[in-house]
């Protein structure tokens, strides 16, 4: 969908800031015979270039530590986050100012709003608080929004559980394979989490929070509803499900501009169309990005809700990533179709993707963990079954003994090339 004239305002203020003191985006926008103040309309916002993780990770490379897409002087960032490094293999650094922070805390609280959680709501972070962005800002702006916050780091999942029914929390965040890890856990510790006071369970970071069979497993051992939520360290907070609508999540249209693109071409997808997601971030002036290349497979819906909002919503969440996608005889898929089969089997407690590529063709196979008291060989015959059918694909499935593949607290690595 092409900018609002509200958007474009921003983006000219964006451009204004760094034309002044930015010498990742002056040099972009020189190589491009582009001057960023001239920018007035839809045409001019399409002929920026983009920007992508390979380039940033390029210039904090040439430009050590921090790289040169800085807008102020070092002393103006008192804030240092950095991203998991899954794509390029080197994590990308991030500063920020602290207007730029107070502009992140804004869309943290925006969501909390779509969500409708209030200052009445306890909120509960089971995880350690690492390097990444997303901890320390859902955080502080749960905090400054009015809601006790309690944080859960340094402890085993079994305290973090007792914890979350002790201090009656009603919000938690995180993770969509964490929050199954807790349902499996409860389960195996004999601990009543359906009778805690949890009414949401807001989830990030993996594709997760969309795909039913995940969902419907975390939502009906709470008791609670699921909020999936995007955003990225690099980018910010961008989009959450509101209250109203489940299964789409409304793009933050005050501080984003937002562009699905075919990753081919490069063109703006048809409506109901999957492509990249592309963002522009519109309030994060000391460290900005623009017309940024995300990576993520997303439909863009621009209908209004029945919310009363008319911002976009990706329906059904990011469905994947474009550099996630397995070429398995003649079937193109993404790891998340795996495990929205995966998922309807509540005896399978954790799963691995192995991936073989030597060959001219990929070959696939699945390690599922069962519960203790399942029958492996009859659930790796089922599950095998499922993807069969649902997939169209054969794929051979093993079952591996109890506790043998990793957890994760955060973002899950399922994925593994042999």
């Amino acid at each position: 969908m092409p900018p609002t004239s509200t958007q474009l305002d921003a983006l000219r203020k964006v451009l204004v800031a760094v034309a002044g003191g930015n010498r990742f985006y002056q040099r972009k926008f020189a190589d491009a015979g582009i001057d960023p103040l001239a920018i007035q309309d839809e045409a001019g916002f399409r002929s920026l270039p983009f920007t992508t993780k390979l380039e940033l990770s390029a210039d904090q490379t040439s430009h050590s530590p921090y790289g040169s897409n800085l807008t102020y002087t070092l002393d103006r960032y008192p804030r240092l986050h950095q991203t998991s490094g899954t794509t390029t293999g080197r994590s990308l650094r991030w500063l920020d100012t602290s207007e730029s922070w107070n502009w992140l805390i804004g869309c943290w609280k925006t969501t909390f709003a779509l969500m409708g959680l209030t200052k009445s709501d306890r909120v509960f972070f089971p995880f350690s608080f690492g390097p990444f962005l997303g901890f320390w800002t859902a955080f502080d702006a749960a905090s400054q929004f009015g809601m006790l916050t309690m944080p859960g780091g340094g402890m085993q999942t079994t305290a973090r559980l007792r914890a979350i029914l002790e201090h009656e929390a009603t919000v938690i965040c995180c993770t969509p394979t964490y929050a199954v890890h807790m349902t499996n856990v409860a389960d195996a510790e004999k601990i009543n989490i359906a009778r805690s006071a949890v009414r949401a369970v807001v989830v990030a970071g993996e594709p997760g929070g969309n795909i039913p069979a995940t969902r419907e497993r975390i939502a009906n051992a709470w008791g609670a509803r699921v909020f999936d939520h995007y955003g990225m360290t690099e980018v910010g907070p961008v989009a959450v499900e509101c209250a109203v609508n489940p299964g789409g999540l409304h793009v933050l249209a005050d501080d984003f501009i937002a562009e699905v693109l075919d990753p081919g071409t490069s063109n703006p997808t048809l409506s109901g169309q999957p492509g990249e997601l592309v963002l522009t971030n519109l309030g994060r002036l000391g460290s900005p990005l623009i017309r940024y290349r995300t990576g993520d497979v997303v439909v863009l819906d621009t209908t209004p809700c029945p919310c009363g909002r008319s911002w976009p919503r990706l329906v059904g969440g990011v469905r994947g990533r474009t550099d996630d996608m397995i070429h398995v005889r003649g079937n193109n898929l993404y790891p998340s179709a795996i495990e929205a089969v995966i998922r309807r089997f509540p005896s399978v407690v954790e799963y691995r993707i192995l991936v073989d590529r030597s060959g001219p063709l990929a070959d696939l196979r699945l390690e599922i963990e069962p519960a203790a008291n399942a029958d492996g060989v009859v659930l790796a015959f089922a599950v095998a079954k499922a993807v069969r059918d649902e997939l169209l694909f054969r794929v051979d499935v093993t079952a591996v003994a109890c506790g043998s593949l990793p957890r994760f607290e955060m973002k899950a690595r399922r994925v593994v090339n042999v």
